[in-house]
């Protein structure tokens, strides 16, 4: 992995790169586990956890070498503060994934009627949302060279409308979700339920901080 302090100099966005390259890992692991809790292969589930928990931690890593070599001195073209909270609120989707890893551990919960259907379509709203916020990230060096300005920037205007259409669009998919499970909740017990909602809170928190992340940096990018 490259040195933090090597980057600093080129670009303060390549760190948040590498910060996202590896939260985006932990995300990307999320539909291979919950294809291995459905078809109830515990070990296959536990394994892809610990994995997902090693990406987080390694994705700490990165965010504590961040935040330990942040230039104070150096001009950079966004505030330190605000390079600060896109870190953090990269961060917290790294955490997310990692709690629908642990939280697919603590037991096998029942399905019910069209459960699966409505439960995939929100994972994949929720997964291209954050998909989009990573484009939007990975574009910044781009914009850095065109000073914020001309076509790129509107590529990246463009991008950032993107990730709140899809935000919206992850909403109606959980609504639908939520439907499909309160009229079955006769069929499963209230730990099943209980567990259900907590990953299906965990899944729409990665689609809410990408959208959070894509907005604080419109702010940013607006007030450089």
């Amino acid at each position: 992995m490259r040195s933090i302090i090597s980057v600093f100099g080129r670009s303060p966005f390549i760190p948040l790169q590498m910060h996202m390259e590896k939260v985006a890992s932990c995300v990307k692991r999320i539909p291979e586990i919950m294809e291995a809790y459905r078809r109830k292969d515990s070990d296959k589930v536990k394994s892809l956890s610990k994995k997902i928990s090693d990406l987080e931690y390694e994705a700490d890593q990165i965010k504590h070498d961040i935040r330990d070599n942040l230039p104070r001195g150096m001009f950079m073209p966004i505030d330190r503060s605000n390079l600060l909270k896109i870190l953090s609120i990269q961060d917290s989707i790294a955490n997310r994934a990692e709690n629908i890893g642990v939280l697919l551990t603590f037991k096998q919960a029942k399905s019910v009627p069209d459960f699966d259907t409505a439960f995939d379509s929100f994972l994949s709203h929720s997964i291209e949302t954050f998909e989009q916020a990573r484009n939007v990230i990975d574009q910044l060096d781009e914009l850095l060279e065109t000073g914020f300005g001309g076509v790129e920037a509107k590529t990246v205007k463009k991008l950032i409308n993107d990730v709140a259409r899809k935000e919206y669009d992850t909403d109606l998919a959980l609504r639908e979700l939520l439907r499909v499970l309160l009229a079955n909740e006769d069929k499963i017990t209230y730990g099943d339920f209980f567990l259900w909602t907590r990953i299906i809170r965990q899944i729409g928190g990665i689609s809410d901080r990408a959208d959070r992340l894509t907005a604080t940096l419109r702010t940013t990018l607006e007030s450089s």
